[in-house]
């Protein structure tokens, strides 16, 4: 059978696919540290896991509204009021099957063929097939090492045509932990406003943020802001619930109603019990979020410094996330590997440390490095490429 062409163009997440061959290896016996982990090492926390248990026991089993529980969109809306001070109605509120699925279902929405959509690099792995799958076109823009891979007003616009449908904010960033500060918000947000492209800011790691630093939503910033904002958020990893898949958009009113009869279209709703979690995930609270975003927090300036000490790697402090993002050019190129893809398959056979090679992110120079592990298995695999870089620049 022929194929859709909108499969047929899709590129293989390279996450999954160095995590298959860490698989592989283990199976036969190696003993491999896998940093390639984009979820919490921690298990959801128990007052989550016992509401979604009585949420059963009690008989809501069956099927929910496609937008979500009233009760949950009523618990998103105090969320944000409380953490940013942004209202919003029930109304503008829509839960999906994670916030990757959030993400999907907007772009099904805004986008008609050639509809273009600019995204910084390096980019999380899907922004650019979404849109493909949505018949849009991804514009990349670099977001430079030098300026902690954030872009610039400057580079945003001149890429910006009449085309262009939209702008993927993502801060904390998946892969480099970077965050905007709120006068680069300001600045990004009016040169969208001024030429009318949606802002879809993806805050999933809002919670993740080290070194005193406060997150903040370009929506929150002036009501104009928000009404260009489109926000993608959910718990799985500020509360440790990536199997939960639980994820919700906020904005415009007739996004989200478009995006809810698409919803009821293919998932007809998100899982029920995991929407009761989530309610007790964003109405109680045990301390269980700030002990997780701690214990990364620990582990970043520990493992930090032993990255920058080995030769062949610099890497921008990531100020969120649970990511690093070393660039390893010049580890590559004195070990004898034409790339850093080539370094990184080499480093997993011999060393069996499985990173993940920058090239899926947009950034060919770079790895990523995920902390999101026991702090033992990382200053191990530290050890290990250090060891590898020295062997093989002999």
């Amino acid at each position: 059978m022929k194929l859709a062409k909108r499969v047929s163009t899709l590129t293989p997440s390279s996450t999954l696919a160095i995590t298959a061959k860490a698989k592989e290896l283990k199976e036969e016996g190696h003993d491999v540290i896998g940093l390639g982990a984009g979820e919490p090492d921690f298990n959801t926390p128990q007052y989550i896991i016992d509401a979604a248990v009585r949420s059963m026991e009690d008989g809501h089993t069956k099927y929910t509204p496609s937008a979500g529980l009233p009760k949950l969109k009523q618990a998103i809306v105090g969320k944000f009021k409380e953490d940013q001070g942004i209202t919003y109605k029930p109304s503008e509120i829509i839960v999906c099957s994670g916030a990757k699925h959030a993400l999907y279902t907007l772009f099904q929405a805004i986008l008609d063929e050639g509809d273009e959509v600019v995204i910084p690099t390096p980019y999380w792995v899907s922004y650019p097939e979404q849109v493909k799958l949505a018949d849009g076109v991804p514009v990349y823009v670099e977001g430079k090492e030098s300026n902690e891979f954030k872009v610039t007003p400057d580079q945003l616009r001149s890429v910006i045509t009449e085309k262009t449908k939209a702008f993927i904010l993502n801060s904390p960033s998946n892969p480099t932990g970077s965050m905007y500060s709120e006068e680069e918000l300001r600045a990004l947000g009016e040169v969208c406003v001024e030429k009318d492209v949606l802002i879809v800011s993806d805050e999933i790691y809002e919670k993740l943020v080290y070194g005193g630093e406060t997150h903040l939503s370009v929506a929150q910033l002036s009501p104009q802001l928000k009404e260009q904002t489109l926000i993608i958020n959910g718990v799985s990893k500020s509360h440790s619930m990536t199997g939960w898949r639980i994820g919700y958009a906020a904005g415009s009113e007739e996004i989200i109603k478009a995006m809810t009869n698409l919803a009821s279209h293919s998932t007809s709703n998100p899982t029920s019990n995991a929407q009761y979690g989530t309610i007790a995930a964003y109405t109680e609270d045990d301390g269980s979020v700030e002990k997780m975003r701690q214990a990364f927090e620990e582990r970043l300036n520990k493992v930090y410094e032993q990255l920058v000490a080995i030769p062949g790697l610099s890497c921008v402090k990531p100020k969120g996330a649970f990511y690093l993002f070393p660039n390893a050019k010049e580890a590559a190129t004195s070990c004898g590997y034409d790339s850093v893809d080539d370094w990184v398959s080499a480093l997993l056979e011999e060393e069996k440390v499985a990173l993940v090679p920058g090239s899926g992110f947009g950034a060919p120079e770079n790895v990523r490095l995920s902390y999101a592990t026991s702090l033992d298995s990382i200053e191990e695999a530290l050890r290990r490429i250090e060891r590898f870089i020295q062997k093989k620049s002999k």
